[in-house]
């Protein structure tokens, strides 16, 4: 295994399912971060851990990486959403269970 493939088993394995009304002080602190469905979890918590800075603006910029708005928060609580959630500290990163 390369140093890459450990890097992202490491992250693989650090994260989880969570229902996302047990992420509200983490959204209420401010640092809960969406990921877009078409978007790899663990490639992007890869990027974040290795503060590929490039990688994660590119993302921001087309709206495939953001701060988990107000809307889709009420939104996930109303409908009890399951979240994939992984740390790269401080933030949480986020990505809802397609049914």
């Amino acid at each position: 295994m390369t140093e890459e493939d450990l890097s992202k088993e490491k992250v693989n394995l650090e994260t989880s399912k969570i229902a996302w009304i047990e992420l509200q002080r983490v959204f209420a602190s401010g640092l809960a971060v969406n990921i877009a469905p078409e978007l790899d979890l663990i490639d992007v918590a890869d990027a974040f851990s290795k503060d590929n800075k490039l990688l994660v603006e590119n993302w921001m910029k087309n709206q495939q990486v953001h701060l988990v708005t107000d809307q889709q928060a009420a939104l996930w609580i109303k409908n009890d959403a399951m979240m994939w959630a992984v740390v790269i500290k401080p933030w949480v990163l986020v990505q809802a269970i397609e049914d």
